[in-house]
């Protein structure tokens, strides 16, 4: 069978980590993440005419991925993050604005490629200027039914709002958000009580068909109506955690179009992130047997 189409469309980006300089962004390394596990994971985003740029165009390659989605923008500079890691490994990013990715246009290549699409990523940092955040509705509207529309809120700095937030899950099918998140959405978005009570909130006024509630070492919960399904994590020595949140949203969606249960994509899921986080970087190799469901 044809591998499922899953796009990952906002930002791609230099990660300034302080071993090197790591390509990043959440829908680039979802993308990665998505191809590694034997779908189709493909990127949609904007880098500079600038050496940077170039790097990162022979990055996605050798990834993988192409880059027939990935636009070039004469005017702006290659979007970077200064990354610095606390001594758990856990990033604290500083975002350089007025990037090329913040200037993603729309074309018919990009509307024919929403039309094809069996899953779309897409999150609100991508959304802080008024060109990416049309496109990227736009390309999201542009999905079939079927297609998975998935919200990773990935909250960055001040990059963030209410209405963002909420026009956002407007369309999204498919909610992933950390416990540091979850507290600042319920705040935005007027929800009040304890995360049972939000995620409630959230699945009765929004279009959601299962949230993904992530935890870090603890595990994550994923929420559906009438089911649940709660993984407590797996122990990985940690190198450091950036892009493993991005693995495991790949792998619920994969699992998800493959229509497997909730317990098993949760299992999956979380042992695919856990080794993301004992590697450098965001876009390790994964290994063959950790890819495979059973």
């Amino acid at each position: 069978m044809a591998r499922p189409v899953i796009v990952g469309i906002g930002e791609v980006l230099w990660d300034m980590l302080p071993g090197g300089k790591q390509l990043g962004g959440a829908p680039a390394n979802f993308a990665y993440h998505a191809n590694a596990l034997d779908a189709e994971g493909v990127v949609a985003s904007r880098v500079g005419d600038d050496k940077l740029g170039g790097e990162a165009l022979r990055r996605l390659e050798s990834l993988g991925l192409g880059v027939s989605y990935v636009s070039t923008d004469r005017d702006r500079a290659t979007g970077r993050v200064d990354v610095r890691l606390d001594p758990n490994g856990v990033p604290d990013y500083v975002i350089h604005d007025a990037v090329a990715w913040d200037f993603i246009p729309l074309d018919d290549r990009l509307l024919d490629l929403a039309d094809g699409a069996e899953a779309v990523c897409f999150g609100t940092l991508a959304q802080r200027s008024a060109v990416s955040r049309e496109t990227i509705r736009a390309f999201v509207r542009a999905t079939r039914a079927r297609c998975l529309r998935v919200l990773d809120i990935n909250l960055r700095q001040k990059y963030f709002d209410g209405p963002t937030i909420r026009e956002s899950l407007r369309y999204a099918s498919v909610l992933k958000l950390n416990d540091s998140e979850l507290p600042v959405v319920a705040r935005l978005l007027g929800l009040e009580g304890g995360r049972r009570e939000v995620i409630d909130g959230l699945l009765a006024a929004y279009p959601l068909q299962v949230i993904a509630f992530t935890r870090g070492p603890e595990g994550s919960v994923l929420y559906a109506h009438g089911r649940t399904s709660d993984h407590p994590g797996l122990r990985a020595e940690v190198v450091d955690t950036v892009g493993a949140g991005d693995a495991f949203t790949a792998a619920l969606v994969v699992g998800l179009l493959a229509g497997h249960d909730l317990d098993r994509i949760n299992a999956f899921a979380n042992r695919i992130a856990s080794y993301v986080c004992s590697q450098p970087g965001a876009t390790p190799p994964i290994p063959g047997e950790l890819t495979d469901w059973t």
